[in-house]
């Protein structure tokens, strides 16, 4: 009896952090779309001094949180097996993306390039495009933190296929990974003041201008403006940078994920992407009950992403 409540309780957490993982990103995701392309001022200019701080009606997310579905799924299906039929998974999800009707909300290039190389039959070691670091693998990466919280020799390298397979760049390998392993680290509980050391230990050797991007992040992360630290460290549309912003926006808030998202979807470049990778980060560190439940129900395809959610949990209880 006792072992049946301790497993039930374990199985419940899980699906809390499933959940905070999947609608934090999608909410951070939708929060930030109408906001991306435009500077701060005219962020302001159009929703007031506090700038965007209510989920749009109707909430719709992007391509960033299109991938990241389709990378959930692949995990469903072969998240137990090696890289190769993963990849194959993914590959098969990634196309149907790619030929959905609503795959119309400012893809990135690469993403399309990559996947249209994978529908040729390129093998994913060499679709990706070589030269392009965009941040378009590190927004889908959190359901592979996610998954393999436990694993992270696992992590690394699904994560790292994952990314080339459309982007090609070393720094956007660091990228993805690290994105990845954020998650795992919130949803170790890391004390946030060990995220920044534990984060780069893990990438350590992938890419120096990741590092230096990360390291940025302890120069500005004291300073009283927020909005001149996210100037400090970038706009986001590529991938060493958006890890970075998002990190910063958690670090911020670390016990808010409201304050979290709010504050990546007010930035000058890429907010879709920046508030998304946040908003993963921040729902694994305080799962699912720090979302605003008004704003899980008018997330797009919300019970949906709730069904993915517990599929996750439960395929993580395969590992466990």
């Amino acid at each position: 009896m006792y072992l049946d409540l301790q497993l039930k309780k374990k199985q419940m957490k899980e699906i809390t952090k499933a959940k905070g993982v999947l609608y934090g990103l999608a909410i951070g995701d939708a929060l930030g779309w109408p906001t991306e392309f435009l500077k701060l001022d005219q962020i302001k200019s159009r929703y007031g001094p506090q700038g965007i701080t209510e989920l749009p009606d109707p909430a719709l997310f992007t391509d960033d949180t299109q991938m990241s579905i389709a990378v959930a799924r692949a995990l469903l299906l072969s998240g137990e097996k090696d890289i190769d039929d993963i990849m194959a998974a993914l590959r098969e999800e990634f196309i149907q993306w790619l030929h959905a009707p609503d795959n119309n909300r400012a893809p990135g290039n690469a993403c399309l390039q990559g996947v249209a190389n994978l529908e040729r039959g390129i093998h994913w070691s060499r679709s990706g495009v070589p030269r392009s670091k965009g941040c378009g693998s590190a927004m889908r990466a959190a359901p592979i933190g996610y998954l393999y919280q436990h694993d992270p020799q696992k992590l690394k390298s699904t994560a790292s296929a994952s990314g080339i397979c459309t982007h090609g760049h070393p720094t956007a390998d660091a990228a993805c990974i690290g994105a990845a392993y954020l998650v795992k680290l919130a949803l170790d509980g890391t004390d946030p003041q060990q995220v920044v050391p534990e984060l780069l230990a893990f990438t350590a050797g992938i890419s120096a201008e990741f590092d230096r991007a990360i390291l940025k992040i302890n120069r500005c992360l004291a300073w009283e403006d927020s909005h001149k630290a996210l100037s400090h460290l970038g706009e986001g549309w590529v991938g060493e940078e958006a890890v970075a912003l998002a990190l910063y926006c958690f670090l911020r808030h670390p016990e808010d994920y409201r304050a979290v998202v709010t504050l990546g979807a007010n930035t000058n470049g890429d907010s879709d992407s920046i508030a998304c990778i946040a908003g993963a980060i921040s729902g694994a560190y305080l799962g699912v009950s720090a979302i605003p439940p008004d704003w899980i129900r008018k997330i797009e395809k919300s019970d949906y992403l709730g069904n993915l959610a517990d599929g996750l949990a439960r395929k993580k209880g395969f590992f466990l």
